[in-house]
């Protein structure tokens, strides 16, 4: 029987690891026949199927003023106490008018149970499951423990009722297995494993005719070797080492290091020290989030707006040296474009993803003469390069695929709903 599912969470627009998977989820989902509706504070889903409440958002004034009272320290106030308080009704308000609006069978909360960036939303979605005992799919994408600007805070009672709370209807499910252990560990509870998925069934389009000029709108020559770092600027990407890297290379006339994205919401110190690293490095390199949206579209002086999946099929080469990552979408991007990759030994893909066997340029933590000779090799050996990228495809495939979510989707729903497709 179909079920009407509805999907929570503060965001989901744009290309953040929350709004791309949900939407890989949905379409799994309306395969067997389920339709989707979602519930968020900003939207970029269509509006016969959301309910969009700016308060839900996480960065709504309200909420902001909030985070500022409650991290970072270990007493909050009466007054505080107070708004969350009058928040979480009010979003709990909404909770039920959104499940009345469209006949919602199920709540997939998408990581607003895992990590603490709105707690009233947390707790507005924890009241109302534990009052209806409405069946729920809680999808974690990180968790606050995870983060160290969430490790000194005045609301460890809240952390402990919602992140994620202990409730019999719903089934939990996270995407590497060090938060699998760890939930287990820390609140005693099961989960299943659903990695993050592309759709390798079906390979990538050539570029057409809006995205043909990428080269030459980001000012690289034909010959250039176009070296893509697909990131915001904020310091667990580890960008230090792929400045190194092309550093080591040695012919900034030829080698062209580019960052799809800013800083974000973490500030520009981190952007700074990158930037006076490249200078004294003598790397050429270029920063681009000007040029890059999440649709395209033309700016006010008319230049196209690219986004990121406009740039793989140009790349040469993408480097992924992060420190930290819940998963690595970017990486599987990459795989998923067929362009090889440099990857630093985070403690994910150690554990998830290395095993599985794929062919990258690895680091650990430094670059080293062997690193700078296995890229040399893979820029300038086409036949290395394309056995390892059809290789790393076949096995991205096999682990990765939407034949795998769609298998584990039907699996937890039969759990939590006793529904069979």
């Amino acid at each position: 029987m179909a079920k009407n599912i509805g999907f929570v969470s503060t965001r989901f627009a744009g290309t953040d690891g929350v709004s791309l998977e949900s939407a890989k989820w949905a379409q799994m989902l309306w395969e067997d026949q389920h339709v989707s509706f979602w519930y968020s504070g900003r939207s970029d889903r269509h509006p016969d199927v959301s309910h969009c409440i700016p308060e839900a958002y996480f960065g709504h004034p309200e909420n902001i003023w909030l985070m500022d009272k409650i991290w970072k320290r270990t007493h909050r106030s009466r007054l505080v106490t107070e708004r969350i308080q009058d928040i979480t009704a009010y979003l709990k308000n909404t909770l039920y008018e959104f499940v009345d609006r469209f006949d919602i069978d199920m709540l997939v909360p998408e990581n607003a149970l895992a990590i603490p960036m709105h707690i009233p939303l947390a707790l507005a979605i924890t009241e109302f499951l534990a009052e209806t005992q409405m069946p729920a799919i809680a999808h974690h994408h990180d968790f606050h423990w995870e983060r160290t600007r969430y490790a000194i805070n005045a609301v460890t009672d809240y952390l402990e009722m919602a992140f994620p709370p202990i409730i019999p209807n719903i089934s939990h499910t996270v995407i590497n297995r060090a938060a699998q252990e760890q939930l287990s560990l820390r609140k005693g509870i099961s989960s299943m494993l659903i990695p993050n998925v592309f759709d390798f069934a079906n390979p990538p389009p050539q570029p057409d005719q809006y995205a043909k000029d990428v080269r030459a709108q980001i000012g690289l020559r034909p010959d250039d070797v176009f070296i893509l770092q697909p990131t915001r600027i904020v310091p667990r990407k580890g960008i230090e080492h792929a400045i190194k890297l092309v550093g080591r290379l040695g012919n900034p006339d030829k080698y062209k290091l580019v960052i799809s994205h800013d800083a974000g919401d973490e500030g520009y110190e981190y952007q700074n020290l990158i930037e006076d690293l490249a200078r004294e490095e003598n790397v050429d390199l270029r920063l681009i989030s000007d040029r890059i949206g999440d649709v395209r579209q033309f700016d006010a002086n008319g230049k196209k707006i690219y986004t990121l999946w406009d740039l793989y099929p140009h790349a040469d080469l993408v480097t992924y040296p992060s420190n930290y990552e819940g998963f690595g979408n970017a990486l599987l991007e990459a795989i998923y474009f067929k362009v090889p990759l440099v990857v630093n030994r985070y403690s994910i893909f150690i554990q998830d993803i290395e095993p599985k066997g794929f062919r990258l340029v690895v680091i650990d933590g430094f670059i080293t003469n062997e690193t700078v000779s296995d890229v040399r090799r893979v820029l300038e050996d086409p036949k290395t390069r394309r056995k390892m990228v059809d290789h790393n495809y076949r096995v991205a495939r096999q682990y990765y695929s939407y034949r795998l979510l769609r298998r584990c989707l039907r699996t937890v729903l039969t759990s939590v709903t006793g529904y069979q497709p």
